[in-house]
């Protein structure tokens, strides 16, 4: 399905029944659709392209924290929700949170998994080999040595991380991403001019919608740790880890993260 909107017209699908969930991705839909299988059991999921990537027309340059509100209040519209629920995955989750900023009359709760507070990918990933460096167990390590020997010198391959992205070090993600569409400009847009100076303190007192921060215990992409202290600044945040999962708590443990995520909305109604 597809709504237009500024310029473009944003694409997006749905499944499952009940209240809407928008789920923004930068990869087409369908790698979304696929993880988030047991949440359609509780909402109405709708997987939204970003405009210029997937089946989203328009300019990814043209993306501002701004104009992704409006493309998403368009597929709001669109799907005849008054209100709905937004969840964004890893760098996503700023995109949701500033969705939920600027239209907290649309959005009822504002969910992340694996999000992080700041926006520098430097300042990430230094963090992220000193996590991993001190806190993964060296069979772990031993398994990425092994992976990354494999991808050819020069080049980045996104299935040799999976001892940094999973509570199973050995999982196969390459059926996840069979069907997905990356776009190394769209991801280069996102990591850069859109949210490099992003930090999710400042302006914090401009939030007015509940935000859940679901993170995993073995995620060493978006270390855990770094949250620490900042949910209680926020006017009404919620920081869980899940135990046995890694970037994306929401396929991991799925049971877990929908019973999670609908107890928790039910007490921030």
């Amino acid at each position: 399905m597809k709504t237009a909107v500024q310029g473009a017209e944003i694409f997006y699908t749905s499944h499952g029944r009940g209240r809407v969930c928008l789920v923004p991705s930068s990869m087409g839909t369908r790698p979304f659709e696929l993880q988030t299988a047991e949440l359609s059991r509780h909402f109405e999921v709708v997987v939204v392209d970003l405009r210029g990537s997937g089946q989203s027309t328009g300019s990814f340059a043209d993306l501002t924290f701004d104009l992704l509100a409006e493309d998403l209040d368009a597929v709001r519209r669109d799907v005849g929700a008054e209100r709905v629920a937004v969840l964004g995955h890893s760098i996503l989750g700023s995109l949701a949170i500033e969705y939920g900023r600027r239209r907290p009359e649309s959005v009822s709760h504002v969910i992340t998994a694996g999000a992080t507070p700041k926006g520098d990918m430097a300042w990430l990933g230094a963090k992220a080999q000193e996590f991993f460096a001190a806190d993964a167990s060296e069979e772990r390590k031993e398994i990425l040595r092994d992976n990354l020997s494999r991808v050819p010198q020069g080049q980045t391959n996104i299935l040799a991380q999976t001892p940094m992205r999973f509570f199973d070090a050995r999982f196969n993600m390459a059926p996840l991403l069979a069907e997905a569409a990356f776009n190394p400009a769209v991801f280069a847009h996102l990591l850069g001019p859109l949210t490099h100076d992003w930090d999710v303190t400042v302006g914090s007192d401009s939030l007015r919608v509940p935000i859940f921060l679901a993170h995993g215990r073995y995620d060493y992409t978006v270390p855990y740790h770094l949250w620490d202290g900042i949910p209680e600044t926020l006017p009404d945040a919620t920081f869980r880890l899940f135990e046995r999962s890694g970037h994306q708590p929401f396929f991991e443990e799925p049971e877990a993260f929908a019973a999670a995520m609908t107890e928790w909305m039910k007490s921030r109604p």
